[in-house]
């Protein structure tokens, strides 16, 4: 399956899978795609799923009681969508996850992803590489908040992302920041930048 086997390139970046482990997990991945719009997950629910992206981008986002939304994360082909509330405590999800553009998913159970830690070294140091990868990230994005003004996150973000930077619109990632759509826009022409892609 065309699909499935970019997962397997995508994970080869990462670590050594030999065949027996990649087989063992291949029956258990299903892909799943997605339209721009669709929600993969909503706050209140309790997804028991990890999704892989293997193409297309997303976000993970808040809403506020009044309605506001606050993006949490901004994904790409080679991360995932997943609660660590939900799979680890088996509580509602506080957050949303939704498809930005179209997308494809390689989806697993987090009780077959835990079988499969159990006896394949291979799949144990994923997991603890996804863990770990989590955590750097929620620390970077703290101390971001708390020790940089929007410019210089809006800086980071560019530097992150890269090229992927295009495929997210100005106001998503504007909510990303924790700044309007108007702030984004006096800092991108501070920057001497011209539009990546319209809000839509």
């Amino acid at each position: 399956m065309p699909q499935l086997e970019k997962l397997r390139h995508a994970l080869g970046r990462h670590l050594q899978m030999d065949d027996s482990a990649w087989h063992a997990a291949s029956e258990l991945f299903k892909i799943k795609p997605w339209q721009a719009g669709e929600h993969i997950f909503r706050a209140g629910e309790t997804p028991r799923r990890l999704y892989f992206i293997l193409e297309g981008f997303g976000r993970y986002y808040y809403l506020t009681p009044q309605g506001k939304e606050c993006n949490k994360s901004l994904t790409r082909p080679g991360s995932l969508f997943a609660s660590m509330h939900s799979l680890i405590a088996n509580q509602p999800s506080p957050f949303s996850t939704q498809a930005l553009t179209d997308n494809f998913t390689a989806c697993i159970s987090y009780r077959d992803m835990t079988k499969l830690a159990d006896n394949y070294s291979a799949w144990n140091h994923l997991t603890r590489m996804l863990l770990e990868g989590l955590a750097i990230k929620k620390e970077r994005r703290e101390a971001s908040f708390l020790m940089q003004d929007a410019q210089q996150r809006y800086q980071g973000f560019l530097r992150e992302y890269g090229n992927d930077a295009q495929h997210f619109p100005l106001y998503q990632v504007a909510r990303y920041l924790g700044i309007t759509d108007v702030a984004l826009s006096r800092i991108r022409a501070r920057m001497g930048l011209t539009e990546v892609k319209e809000s839509a």
